[in-house]
């Protein structure tokens, strides 16, 4: 993500108006309709071969997904090192929040059409249960335990699956409320402060992240053009060295607990007023450090850019990979908790989470990701009369 593309008002044709949550969006660019857009935001996975991708948010969500499985990596080896911890506490203050902004950026359109739930059924929801059986299922072969199933407790990461589908079945009432961001916000600062939401479903993270993805709902393109200009690029560089700073400060003064948002201010043994002002502080902290990402991020095309198509593919697979690695005790190693063997595990698995997203892998996973189940569904009218009307005129 860190390059330089060409200033926004230089030669540049508008953004899409519309695309994919997990997913990526056209190249160069042919602009999309509305419909079109939609189209391709239905599913999280992957766009359809032969639309037109903006480079950017290929670009973007790539960059992403390798920062997401280098922080998996840190995990088991960051209490060991200071300065590992730091880069982990900097990385989990806004790579997530990345993500999800750009999931909400594509899901502008979304609405309650049939064809649309279709794809986020296939596409968010089938994966979800195939996902949330295997991790359960791999953990109690690789290790012999014997831990439940439990479609309502998301396991490691498919926690994001179920705040996906919330998030968008949300979508068309976010489009109807005045101030939506503020009402996101305000949710996700109550909910710190309510431990007995419990733990199905994750509501916790589903809640607390709720206002990135409203903030992607609100924002434009023109808002995107806005952060790579050329100065901003040259000031993420201050602002992130800072980071790094307060971040060694914070290791051992704050509970990095507060990153996954996945607990109530109560549950993290502070007082409740904590929650929204915690809430609060780190919203500003993450949407300046995704600006400053944003700003490094290319806009051209890249030896990296089409990977962006196959990130959701890479964030669902990784997980058997640290997962293996943490169940056979790979990471005790000594060697690996000193600084050669923490940057060989950073590059291994970035290396890792790049393979899983290219296409022969998206080939074979593809029934798992994206299936086919037309079989499934009733024909909706609509469709089969738009599909008559195409077939007659071709």
């Amino acid at each position: 993500m860190f390059d330089a593309a060409s200033s926004p008002g230089q030669n540049r044709r508008p953004l899409p108006p519309a695309q994919s949550p997990a997913d990526g969006v056209p190249g160069p660019r042919t602009p999309l309709s509305a419909q079109e857009g939609q189209a391709e935001a239905d599913r999280p996975g992957e766009q359809r071969d032969g639309k037109q991708r903006d480079s950017f948010f290929d670009n973007a969500k790539y960059l992403a997904i390798v920062l997401v499985a280098m922080g998996h990596s840190w995990e088991p080896l960051k209490s060991d090192s200071r300065i590992l911890e730091s880069a982990y506490t900097v990385v989990y203050c806004f790579h997530m929040p990345a993500f999800i902004i750009i999931s909400g950026f594509f899901s502008r359109s979304f609405d309650m059409r049939p064809d649309r739930l279709k794809r986020l059924i296939t596409g968010v929801v089938v994966p979800y249960v195939l996902f949330e059986t295997a991790y359960p299922t791999f953990k109690n072969l690789v290790t012999g335990s014997h831990d439940e199933i439990s479609l309502l407790d998301p396991w490691y990461l498919t926690w994001f699956l179920v705040a996906l589908f919330i998030w968008r079945l949300t979508t068309p009432i976010w489009k109807l409320v005045r101030s939506p961001f503020a009402v996101a916000l305000g949710i996700a600062m109550l909910a710190s402060v309510t431990p007995n939401i419990g733990d199905d479903l994750d509501l916790q993270r589903v809640l607390q992240f709720l206002p990135y993805f409203v903030l992607g709902l609100c924002m434009k393109p023109e808002h995107f053009q806005l952060v790579r200009r050329r100065w901003l690029r040259i000031a993420a560089v201050p602002v992130f060295a800072a980071a790094l700073a307060v971040g060694w400060w914070a290791v051992p003064r704050m509970n990095t607990a507060w990153f996954y948002h996945r607990d109530s201010a109560q549950e993290l043994g502070a007082p409740w007023w904590c929650g929204p002002v915690m809430t609060l502080a780190m919203m500003g902290c993450s949407l300046l450090l995704t600006a400053c990402f944003f700003a490094w991020v290319p806009g051209r095309k890249t030896w990296f850019t089409a990977l962006g198509a196959g990130t959701l593919y890479g964030y669902l697979l990784h997980g058997f990979l640290v997962k293996f690695a943490d169940y056979r005790g790979w990471f005790d190693h000594p060697w690996l908790h000193r600084p050669l063997g923490e940057i060989l595990v950073t590059l291994a698995f970035g290396a890792a989470v790049t393979l899983l997203c290219t296409k022969p892998v998206r080939r074979v996973f593809r029934f798992a990701m994206e299936p086919r189940m037309e079989w499934a569904f009733k024909q909706d009218a609509g469709t089969l009369a738009r599909e008559r009307e195409r077939a007659a005129v071709g």
